[in-house]
């Protein structure tokens, strides 16, 4: 039986400071949809048309949500940074928490406070785009990882695009 994992906690910081925890100040955490990328087909002499799935994932736009104004994003807005976006989850049957783990390589490209009032705190939405790499593992087991420049996507350790490099002769 699969086991039932509970998000518990979250934390967002750079991937290289480990002392720029958000964990305080971040309110929510978007682990980006890994969507792959279809090619469609309609054959005129056939009796249906096929998304065909290709080795190869549409743009992913991680995001998170910060409580109060957080000063430190506005050092790197606009540019590629590598961030960890870590989870801590629960193992519902028996009580254990594991790491969750995203890094992510990307450009904060979108910073927008939301309509608040004195009585509450106003949240800032951060979303990231020009992704250029992405891994997520579950308690270290590496389960997707997915990079620009190295032309490299593994799930569960199995490279689907080497095939694909071989016969380019790369």
């Amino acid at each position: 039986m699969q086991p039932l994992y509970m998000l518990t906690a979250v934390d967002v910081r750079r991937a290289n400071e480990p002392d720029s925890s958000r964990a305080t100040t971040i309110s929510k955490l978007t682990i980006p949809a890994i969507k792959f990328m279809t090619a469609s087909h309609n054959p005129g002499g056939g009796v249906m048309a096929v998304d065909f799935t290709l080795p190869r994932v549409e743009p992913i736009e991680p995001a998170m949500e910060i409580k109060g104004f957080d000063t430190d994003i506005f050092r790197g807005l606009g540019m590629p940074e590598r961030w960890t976006f870590a989870g801590a989850v629960r193992d519902k049957k028996t009580g254990i928490a594991v790491p969750a783990r995203a890094i992510i390589e990307g450009s904060i490209t979108e910073w927008e406070p939301d309509e608040a009032s004195p009585e509450e705190f106003v949240g800032c939405t951060h979303a990231l785009k020009e992704v250029t790499h992405f891994e997520f593992s579950l308690n270290g087991q590496e389960l997707f990882y997915i990079d620009f420049w190295e032309r490299i996507m593994r799930r569960n350790g199995e490279d689907l695009f080497a095939a694909d490099r071989r016969a380019l002769g790369a």
